[in-house]
């Protein structure tokens, strides 16, 4: 398997810090992301997943390279803008689901069917999925698949600490918090440890500058944990393979039961 130098994969750890770019660093960055594409090639990968930035980037290359393209998208603008520049299919994942969002994003439930009516693009609904039924809430919002990023987290295979997938397992509907702090990225984490203090009362902490410790050591003080608000529904760690497969198998049995309250 192809192996990154290790100037690339530090770049991958340090670019989870926000700062004033310079031309130099952009120049920098750009070459990177050159080399990610030139090693993704040299591998039998079919699809590839992209996210922020500009999708039109890279989208050609990996077409060239016989790779199918999908984009994870927040807002109906850059769902246009990623069908524009020819993707293949999209991820639609609203401002409930973990990670790096924007403070004016819209929820699951209002940017799914949105982009799936004004979009003729394959769509993976993420941001609030973890389960067989709100996979098929997701199919009825017009989506053709499900993205489980929280639920996965908190399985057994996941490699981060399990701290942090305990932290997952124990919070409640207001265990997250959607951070928008000067300096940072605006990000949904779990309201544990940095997170809790920053949210309160500590503005001028930084962020993401320890955030291995955290994944991997389980320091919920070092870092925040990008988390999403399903959190409150994932009761247990389970295996990938249970979770898959009772997603799979349960969706039809709850569209029934929708079916049945229709009278």
């Amino acid at each position: 398997m192809t192996q990154l130098p290790i100037e690339d994969r530090a770049w991958l750890v340090s670019g989870l810090t926000l700062r004033v770019l310079t031309a130099k660093d952009i120049a920098e960055r750009l070459g990177c992301s050159l080399r990610l594409v030139r090693a993704i090639r040299a591998e039998p990968i079919t699809h590839v997943f992209t996210s922020a930035g500009d999708p039109a980037l890279f989208t050609a290359r990996l077409h060239d390279a016989g790779m199918k393209v999908v984009h994870v998208i927040g807002s109906l603008k850059a769902a246009h803008k990623a069908a524009d520049a020819g993707v293949d299919a999209l991820v639609v994942e609203g401002v409930e689901g973990g990670g790096f969002k924007s403070a004016l994003g819209a929820s699951t439930m209002v940017l799914l069917p949105l982009v799936a009516e004004r979009v003729n693009l394959p769509i993976i609904a993420a941001g609030g999925m973890c389960d067989a039924r709100s996979a098929a809430a997701a199919l009825v919002l017009g989506a053709e698949g499900v993205q489980m990023g929280t639920r996965m987290l908190a399985s057994l295979e996941s490699a981060v600490h399990v701290g942090f997938k305990e932290a997952i397992v124990a919070a409640d509907d207001a265990g997250t918090v959607l951070l928008d702090v000067p300096g940072n990225p605006t990000m949904r984490v779990l309201r544990t440890g940095l997170a809790a203090r920053v949210s309160a009362a500590d503005p001028d902490a930084r962020l993401l500058g320890q955030v291995t410790e955290l994944y991997f050591g389980g320091d919920m003080e070092a870092s925040v944990a990008n988390t999403g608000q399903v959190s409150s529904r994932i009761l247990d760690l389970l295996p990938v393979e249970q979770i898959v497969r009772e997603t799979w198998a349960g969706i039809e049995s709850h569209l029934d039961v929708a079916r049945a309250r229709l009278g």
